[in-house]
């Protein structure tokens, strides 16, 4: 089909349409940046991902964590 060839949209806090792949760098980008001995869970990544402007709910972000092979924050923890 077709749609495979586009990504999904969605709308930010001001009404611009964002990609999916644009929120998943960020989320990427955000998980990369954190405090390995205390990762964020996955409701502050909802609030970091706020504060840049995307409204997303944390299934959301659990969703597009996992389609980034990214783990929960318990096994991201580093001692």
């Amino acid at each position: 089909p077709l749609k495979y060839f586009f990504s999904e949209g969605m709308k930010t806090e001001s009404g611009d349409e964002v990609s999916t792949r644009e929120i998943k760098k960020v989320l990427s980008e955000s998980i990369e940046a954190e405090d390995k001995k205390k990762p964020l869970t996955d409701e502050e990544l909802v609030s970091v991902l706020s504060q840049k402007g995307y409204k997303v709910a944390r299934r959301t972000v659990a969703k597009y964590r996992e389609q980034l092979n990214i783990p929960i924050a318990r096994m991201r923890k580093e001692i």
